[in-house]
């Protein structure tokens, strides 16, 4: 085998072509909002860690349960990466008219790319929370919010961080 590239292997890199069965494909008994998506802090050195809190309310008549995911996106990079990325998932129960607070860690190591070793590299990124991946068709109503951050400073090995 010659070809070692993902591109078109798994639904990561299928380009435009989304999967049949996303994750966190299913449907609730309830509804759920996502608001106050915030990134902390906006513009962070290159092996620095990335702090995420977002409010997760119930706006159904029923309790529920929520699988809460985030999506990471580099807007540019010097190696072919997936459109996005699961970082992190939590499963919520959240009481009917209630809400919750998340927080969550997006560390260096999950921002970085393959290119004969792991590497970091500066520039803008895209953080997507939400039920589920973001553009996802589904019958149940989900939002997906969104922010982007800053990576500044030189591109370096992970491994000197």
């Amino acid at each position: 085998m010659e070809n070692y590239t993902m591109e078109g292997r798994t639904y990561r890199y299928y380009g435009q072509e989304a999967p049949l069965y996303p994750f966190g494909y299913g449907l609730t008994y309830t509804t759920f909002r996502y608001r106050d998506l915030v990134l902390s802090p906006p513009a962070l050195p290159v092996c620095a860690n990335l702090s995420v809190s977002v409010v997760l309310e119930n706006t159904g008549q029923r309790d529920g349960e929520e699988v809460v995911q985030l999506y990471l996106r580099w807007e540019q990079s010097s190696v072919p990466v997936p459109r996005w990325q699961l970082v992190a998932f939590r499963r919520v129960a959240v009481l009917a008219g209630r809400e919750t607070k998340l927080s969550f860690q997006v560390t260096a190591e999950q921002r970085a790319v393959w290119a004969q070793d792991w590497h970091l590299e500066p520039g803008t990124f895209t953080l997507y929370a939400g039920g589920q991946q973001p553009g996802q068709q589904t019958r149940a109503p989900s939002e997906v919010l969104s922010a982007q951050f800053t990576v500044t400073g030189a591109a370096r090995p992970l491994r000197g961080c």
